[in-house]
Parts: C-alpha cells; sequence; structure tokens
C-alpha cells in the first residue's frame, strides 16, 4: 500500500512491486470499510491506518428502507407495516437470548439476512393470494422465515411480541398435508416414531429451502439433523414417483430429485477444501468443495 501511495503521489506510471515494474492507474481508488468493536473483526494496524483519510457514517434509517422494499414488492400499507417490522426485530434482539445463528443485527437488517428473505417471501406469498390482509402476509413471513431457526424457550417470547405489534391478528394455518403425509410414511419406514415436532421441522426445513439457498441444521449430537434432511430428500422423490398427486395439480417445482454430497470440512485443511494455488508453478488445484461444485455445475 505505501509503494503505491508513494508512487500516485509523485504521479508516476510504474511502481516497483517486489522486484518487478508494475504499470500504475492514476484512478485508483482504496477504501476500507471499518465495523470498530464488531464481534469476530480485527482493528487495522497502525501504520496502514495513517496512509488513509477516516470518514465517519451515520447509522441509516432503517424503517424507510423496510418501506420502501415493502413497497416495492406490492404492499399499500408499507409505511405501517416498515414501523413494526423494524421494531419486531429491535425488540426480538433485545429481548431474545443469544444464539450465534439468530441473525437480528441491523447489519444484516439490510443485507440477504432476516429482513431480505422475509420481503421476498411476503412479496411472494402477497402474488400467491393478492385479496389477503396485508398484515397477515407480513406476519405469515415473518413466522415462516424465523421460527424454524428459535429455540424451543424462545418461541414464546417472539409469538408474544407479535401478537403485541398486532393484537387481534389470527393467523390462519396452513400446512402441505400431501408432503406431511409423505414424511410421516418416510419416518415410520426409517423404523422411527413420526412425532408431530419432528415433522414440523422436517417441513420446515422445506419451507426454508424456498427462501434461502444455503441452509444450516443446527443442533446437538444425535437431535436429528441428518435424519430430518434424508426424511426430506426421500419424501421429495417419493412424491414425484406418485401419480395421484400429479393428478391433484401439485406444483412439481416443490418437489424434485435431490443429489447430495457428504463432506467433513473439520478433517481436512483449508487448502484441501477449497483448493490453493501454487506460486512456483503458477497452477490452481480444486479442493473438494470447489471440485464438488465444480461437478453440479
Amino acid at each position: 500500500m505505501l509503494q503505491i501511495r508513494e508512487a500516485l503521489l509523485e504521479n508516476r506510471t510504474q511502481f516497483n512491486f517486489f522486484g518487478k515494474n508494475v504499470m500504475l492507474n492514476n484512478n485508483i481508488g482504496v477504501f476500507i470499510t471499518m465495523n470498530p468493536g464488531y464481534a469476530g473483526r480485527t482493528e487495522l494496524p497502525d501504520n496502514l491506518k495513517l496512509l488513509f483519510r477516516p470518514i465517519a457514517m451515520m447509522v441509516p434509517d432503517y424503517t424507510l428502507i423496510a418501506e420502501i422494499m415493502l413497497f416495492s414488492e406490492g404492499f399499500a400499507n408499507a409505511k405501517d407495516l416498515s414501523k413494526k417490522m423494524t421494531m419486531l426485530y429491535k425488540l426480538s434482539s433485545e429481548q431474545l437470548s443469544q444464539q450465534d445463528h439468530y441473525d437480528f443485527g441491523m447489519r444484516i437488517f439490510l443485507t440477504k439476512g432476516a429482513v431480505k428473505s422475509v420481503l421476498v417471501m411476503a412479496g411472494n406469498l402477497k402474488r400467491t393470494n393478492p385479496t389477503q390482509q396485508e398484515d397477515i402476509v407480513l406476519i405469515k413471513a415473518m413466522k415462516d422465515s424465523n421460527i424454524p431457526k428459535f429455540l424451543k424457550h424462545d418461541l414464546p417470547l417472539f409469538n408474544a411480541i407479535v401478537q403485541d405489534l398486532f393484537p387481534g391478528i389470527q393467523i390462519p394455518v396452513q400446512i402441505d398435508q400431501n408432503l406431511k403425509d409423505m414424511v410421516a410414511t418416510q419416518i415410520v419406514e426409517n423404523g422411527l416414531q413420526p412425532t408431530e415436532q419432528f415433522i414440523e421441522k422436517v417441513l420446515q426445513l422445506h419451507d426454508t429451502l424456498k427462501v434461502r439457498f444455503g441452509v444450516m441444521l443446527v443442533g446437538p449430537a444425535m437431535a436429528g439433523k441428518t435424519t430430518i434432511m434424508h426424511s426430506l430428500r426421500k419424501s421429495y422423490i417419493v412424491t414425484l414417483n406418485i401419480q395421484a398427486l400429479h393428478a391433484k395439480g401439485l406444483n412439481n417445482a416443490d418437489y424434485t430429485k435431490i443429489e447430495y454430497s457428504v463432506l467433513n470440512p473439520k478433517s481436512i485443511s483449508m487448502e484441501e477444501l477449497y483448493g490453493n494455488f501454487d506460486p512456483l508453478t503458477q497452477t490452481w488445484t480444486d479442493g473438494l468443495a470447489s471440485k464438488l461444485l465444480r461437478q453440479y455445475v
């Protein structure tokens, strides 16, 4: 950074970089975004910090951003709903237990985390059922995208917050009965008991996969994470093969044949997982993860 900066100050077109003369584009600009005090981040070294001019940033208006996003999804009452939505996440972050997999932080509010997925789901629900009350659509989207990740003791708290913000509104329960029956059948065929809580978790994974392209199953050993995944996968295959379900006019896009690969990242090094570049031979070697992704692509 120091060599590039000195070359820019002297208006040079080339600069020496580790023994090589490198062309310099005078339009270069280096910007470092920092988040002081944020967990898991490291501070810039002082000698690097001296080369940059600090600029202070203000906290954005999350309610206004949520309002615009709701309007873009077709909500007429976006002004009131955005206030309630922002308040829901603020209260959830303050009152619910602190877990690594909860993403109520306002940093994630704006990106592809909690709120983005809720708004995508709410937009899909509104387009599917345009006559339904907007409050109900938003509550359903917030519940469907958040409840699967909550711990047992946080569920009543979250439901209480929703009730306080949206008093007197009852949410109609919608369950894909055909898929539920298939899941129960698969669980029995695996020699397990089809308890309501377990079937519910499988259906929650199904709903989550509709709005997220990456999903983590989190829980202690022997909690049933792998069984949930395979129960849903096998239910998709069985559902596809039964003609009666096709006759009912079910949307086949919801059920698809799942291919899967198993990988244990803790048993290998970072280079073996992602791949590595050899500086001597100038060649790239795929890691296990990149090789698997290439095969699927």
